[in-house]
């Protein structure tokens, strides 16, 4: 009786393109995907556009935008990006939409309701140049737990631990660079710790890989914790229902954002959403990558299990994408971009590449250059294709183009083949596809070998009979190892198919073609890859990096304006700010800041410890007996080295480019600067 799937991929960031490290899932999940459906089952894809937060905010702001047009404008790329390497949904929508806010604030209530939210207040970081609290990827520094530099103020990319902005160890603002402050903000909390044995029991089911299993058993022993699902303006989403400037955090509403998708396809087509959504009836997978593992196998499910929908059957995960053994690099030119790809090379190569290294497991697969170009050469072309190519061709011209009888040898082998179905749809339903690829490679070769024996181009001239016989068994060779391959490489199949007069076939239509079938005139299918070919995609991907470092450099030169402004003051406050000019009597570096020193200023008399964030620019022993501008009357501010007492003034973008504003030869210590 055929199946009823629902199949989700995790949503692309609306804030930029699609390049080939995010196409291993969707095309793994459009693969799964066409295999169901190649299987008569009814299987709907569904996917959509992360539209929220405060990056898309901000990006939208720097392009003198609207946030709605950025995020209109980049479905529109992505949705042609998913399309030229053949990967199909139902319905790829949006999560700024009215079915999302409606889902997302229903099953707040429901959670609210129940008692698993609750309100608290909370120190949060703050930025007073930016004039903004700041969210979790606009805080930057070390991980608390593996102490690796560079991480974002949620979650760690190379440890995996998932944390507060407030955690951080060294944390910056990623706007301006400077260092925050804390301020206090009541936030709505989801108790996720109340759904633990739940989870536990549903994970037991076999929810999910079994290594997948044991990283949540670490989390599940180091404890699980609320999770903070609020955000304080400005930010861009939905704000939460009875509050004005607090918005739900992007990661709950994004997944909400699945069924967002499922519901707008259910309304446009006649569906019920709950009974496709919610009913046992109905199968339902998420597709997602082990970065994301925390959020999808635990909060995710519990804000389902809480609000009483139906929770995935399984959750597949898969692992990153390296390029010839390293980390994608954007200077190495293998940070390429969908559209750089397909400039360049076929797409259902890489559709094809993917399919040969996946597999059930969580495991990094490699794109080796040179590999995939001799697998597609080898063994998609100089194989498979290679046949189609060998045999139509010859059976159209020589012998009226259709299908005879079989000889023994051929009858054997189409069976061989035949009998394989089982053996690949299981391989295809387990997501281990690069053993079904291998079983159909392998079975192609042995046609080719059973061509050769036969040597057809030699028996055309003289056994026409023969002849027939053998390419009657090779066509049928040929067809149904093209319905086995149709979920990897769609579009050279569809050819194929009327190449071969046998268009829009499932795995229920594998037999023997009748006798007197007709073949069409053959079309060629493919080009090998050449050097040249990949070379040049490098190359490209090398030019865009610098193409888009140089605009970044040349927006810094024309903009000064890169940080937002602050609120306006008026000319009273600003009256108030005392500005005077000081000799910096001392200067030493802080111990465990590395961007702080702590500067002594003599002030006409007053001396004052101001910490100023400037080491990166200058060396103690540079600033000593040096004047400069301070803000002589701020209030003390007291920070984790210290109390400062003032502020040096300075301009410039942060970090090495820093400069301290200094006054004329001839000023003396303690003098008001106006």
């Amino acid at each position: 009786m055929p199946r009823n799937i629902v199949v989700t991929s995790a949503l692309p960031y609306a804030n930029g393109p699609i390049h080939i490290g995010h196409l291993v899932e969707y095309i793994q999940t459009d693969i799964w995907v066409r295999f169901q459906k190649l299987s008569g089952n009814r299987c709907l894809y569904f996917c959509a556009d992360d539209t929220h937060g405060t990056p898309i905010m901000l990006s939208a702001r720097k392009q003198g935008i609207k946030p709605e047009q950025l995020i209109e404008k980049v479905h529109g790329e992505h949705q042609d990006d998913f399309s030229s390497f053949g990967v199909e949904f139902e319905n790829y929508y949006t999560t700024h939409s009215k079915e999302n806010r409606q889902l997302s604030e229903d099953i707040f209530l429901k959670l609210k309701e129940k008692g698993s939210i609750e309100t608290r207040e909370v120190e949060q970081a703050y930025c007073q140049s930016c004039s903004m609290f700041l969210p979790d990827r606009f805080i930057v520094g070390k991980c608390p737990k593996c102490g690796a530099e560079e991480q974002y103020g949620d979650s760690c990319d190379k440890c995996g631990s998932t944390y507060s902005p407030t955690e951080l160890t060294n944390p910056r603002c990623a706007i301006c660079g400077g260092e925050p402050t804390t301020k206090t903000s009541k936030h709505y909390f989801f108790r996720l710790g109340d759904y633990e044995k739940q989870l536990k029991e549903v994970l037991a089911s076999g929810h999910a890989h079994p290594s997948v299993l044991k990283k949540l058993d670490e989390w599940f022993e180091a404890g699980l914790r609320d999770w903070d699902i609020s955000r304080d303006g400005p930010y861009f989403g939905f704000k939460i229902p009875g509050e004005e400037n607090k918005f739900f955090y992007v990661w709950l509403d994004a997944p909400i954002g699945y069924m967002a998708s499922c519901k707008n396809w259910c309304e446009k087509n006649g569906f019920d959403f709950n009974q496709v959504w919610n009913s046992p009836d109905w199968e339902l997978y998420h597709f997602i990558g082990k970065d994301i593992m925390y959020f999808h196998a635990l909060f995710w499910p519990a804000m389902l299990m809480g609000s009483e929908n139906k929770i995935a059957d399984k959750l597949f995960v898969h692992g990153f994408l390296t390029v010839d053994g390293e980390k994608m690099s954007k200077s190495k030119g293998t940070f390429i971009k969908a559209q750089t790809f397909q400039k360049h090379l076929n797409p259902e190569y890489l559709r094809y590449y993917y399919a040969c290294k996946l597999s059930d497991g969580v495991e990094d697969i490699d794109l080796s250059l040179e590999d995939f170009q001799s697998r597609v050469n080898a063994d998609l072309i100089g194989n498979l294709v290679n046949l189609a190519s060998r045999s139509v061709p010859m059976l159209k011209k020589k012998l009226g183009g259709r299908l005879g009888e079989m000889d023994e040898e051929g009858r054997e082998m189409v069976n061989e083949i035949l009998q394989a179905k089982d053996s690949i749809a299981q391989s295809y339903e387990t997501l281990k596809f690069s053993q079904a690829v291998r079983q159909i490679v392998n079975l192609a070769g042995n046609v080719n070998r059973y061509f050769d024996r036969q040597q057809p181009w030699i028996t055309v001239k003289e056994d026409k009979e023969k002849t027939l016989k053998t390419l009657t068994a090779v066509v049928n060779a040929v067809n149904a190892l093209n319905i086995y391959i149709k979920p990897v490489v769609p579009k050279l199949s569809e050819k194929l198919e009327k190449i071969l007069g046998c268009e829009e076939q499932g795995l229920e239509d594998l037999g023997i073609l009748p006798e007197g079938h007709e073949v069409n005139k053959f079309k060629r299918l493919m080009n090998r890859i050449e050097k040249e070919n990949i070379e040049a995609m490098i190359e490209e991907s090398k030019s865009e990096q610098k193409n888009s470092q140089d605009a970044q450099q040349t927006q810094q030169q024309e903009n000064q304006l890169d940080e937002p402004l602050a609120p306006e003051c008026s000319f009273d406050d600003f009256m108030k700010v005392d500005l005077r000019v000081a000799e910096i009597k001392k200067a030493e570096h802080v111990e465990g800041a590395d961007k702080l020193l702590h500067l002594e200023l003599d002030i006409g008399g007053i001396t004052k410890n101001v910490f100023a964030g400037i080491s990166k620019a200058y060396k103690p022993e540079e600033l000593e007996g040096r004047l400069v501008v301070c803000v002589a009357n701020l209030a003390p501010r007291k920070m984790r080295f210290g109390v400062s007492e003032g502020m040096v003034a300075a301009s410039g973008p942060g970090g090495k480019e820093v400069f301290l504003l200094s006054p004329d030869s001839g000023a003396k210590p303690g003098q008001r600067v106006h």
